[in-house]
């Protein structure tokens, strides 16, 4: 066990391990040598980096009052939903669920802004002040209180930066890749076969679910066909994302471009983000020109505009944070080779072996849950009840199975965030949340540490 236990930590090292070496080589100034506008920018990451960590903070608080009120002070729910979640009428454990879900997804939002910021985008400037109107509203609308914990950073990064909003424009390096990834037979051959292979595996899904000599049921038909395509798109995100990422610093290395990149004025969070942006147009494109193979679902009916914005959403947040990986990857190693195979490695460990490593500890617990199968896990209600939300974590970091939960729950139940399942042990019911909520802010919370890392990490490099 305990060889295994080492094999096991010297794998990780060696996925995760730095090979490429260091030294302070690009851009890393002191803040006594920064320009204003510098300074401006800096002191605006930290600003929504604080606000993250204090949003973080007040979500593991409130996760944690909830759970003592679940098995001590029931009470205390009712108190939680009047301070902190008053106008909302729904159960106070329901409340207190989707309080911290609701505070975890502006920590993630805040995060991500947090390092975007550094590359001096545009669009977070605008997006800053977007989400202080929407945490405004809900404020106003729904009693969320803690939602004060984020206009606050956002409201003062907005009124610091429209001092000097020309210190933010669109990204040079994502106009410059996207302009070159377009202007080659690449990357119209690439759209050209994706299209091909998802039409291929769509005539070939109706021809196997079309009944031999039977009534066509139209709108189980139509919401098989959405499902099954829905799938085999993800899986070619899967496959076709770190590949656009993985290469985007060891290209540079490659080429001996690296150092020319060192004289130039481009910031290292410029070049990182511009990169990983140019990557997830591109997949965006592809996402956008697969639609209308996903609304052939609609002629047979079944399907709803929800499950088309749910799964266009799981599908651009699973293939930004594998896009993340592979950055990460890329700037860690030498080779693109390297960080190609490091990506498709977490890839297939997120996809497979995390849905295998759930099934053996939880048993399907949360599944079975939303299928109100008594699966009968635990005589003690309490087990039961961690062992469902522990399967419901596992299950949202899981892009497939996420995926397959979320739609099941809006098509089965007609719920979109929350439901209530009854615990085999004892009759109760508890609330829990649908997949995509919690896939959407681990992912993006995991996606902006990969990017801070991956910019970290070029501060530090040498050509």
């Amino acid at each position: 066990m305990l060889d295994t236990l080492k094999k096991l930590r010297r794998l990780i090292a060696n996925l995760f391990g730095d090979n490429v070496p260091v030294e302070q080589a690009w851009d890393r100034v002191p803040p006594e040598l920064m320009t204003p506008r510098e300074l401006l920018v800096r002191r605006s990451s930290l600003i929504m980096l604080w606000g993250a960590l204090v949003n973080l903070i007040a979500g593991i608080v409130v996760i944690a009052l909830a759970a003592y009120a679940g098995n001590h002070d029931p009470a205390l729910f009712l108190e939680l939903q009047a301070a902190l979640l008053g106008g909302f009428a729904i159960s106070a454990d329901a409340a207190a669920l989707l309080l911290s879900a609701g505070i975890l997804v502006n920590m993630a939002i805040l995060l991500v802004l947090s390092v975007v910021i550094l590359a001096q985008e545009l669009w977070t400037v605008f997006t800053a002040w977007l989400l202080t109107a929407l945490n405004l509203a809900a404020l106003i609308a729904f009693g969320f209180t803690p939602a004060l914990l984020t206009i606050v950073p956002l409201a003062a990064v907005g009124l610091m930066t429209l001092g000097d909003l020309r210190a933010f424009r669109l990204n040079p390096v994502m106009v410059k890749e996207l302009r070159g990834r377009m202007r080659g037979v690449r990357g119209f051959a690439i759209i050209s076969v994706f299209l091909t292979l998802m039409s291929f595996f769509t005539l070939l899904l109706y021809l196997l679910r079309m009944p031999q000599g039977g009534v066509v049921v139209t709108g189980e038909l139509g919401r098989q066909l959405f499902i099954g395509v829905l799938f085999i798109e993800l899986m070619l995100i899967i496959f076709i994302v770190p590949a656009l990422t993985a290469g985007a610093i060891t290209s540079e290395r490659e080429r001996k471009t690296y150092d020319l990149l060192q004289t130039t004025l481009i910031s290292k969070a410029t070049f990182v983000v511009g990169k990983l942006q140019s990557a997830l147009g591109y997949i965006v494109l592809l996402l956008l020109s697969a639609i209308p193979l996903q609304s052939t679902a609609f002629l047979f009916g079944g399907v709803s505009e929800q499950e088309m914005l749910l799964a266009l959403l799981v599908l651009l947040v699973s293939a930004i944070t594998l896009g993340a990986f592979g950055m990460f990857f890329s700037s860690i190693t030498e080779r693109t080779l390297a960080a190609t195979i490091r990506s498709y490695t977490v890839a297939i460990a997120i996809t497979i072996g995390l849905p295998v490593l759930a099934l053996i500890l939880f048993q399907n617990a949360y599944g079975n849950a939303v299928n109100n199968i008594a699966a009968g896990i635990s005589d003690n209600p309490t087990v039961e009840a961690t062992t469902i939300y522990l399967d419901m974590i596992a299950t949202s970091l899981n892009p497939i199975m996420a995926t397959l939960r979320s739609q099941q729950m809006l098509i089965d139940h007609q719920q979109l965030v929350t439901m209530r399942v009854t615990l085999a042990s004892n009759g109760a019911s508890i609330p829990i949340l649908s997949p995509w909520v919690l896939l959407t802010l681990t992912y993006l919370s995991v996606t902006a540490l990969l990017v801070l890392v991956a910019i970290r990490r070029m501060e530090r490099q040498t050509g």
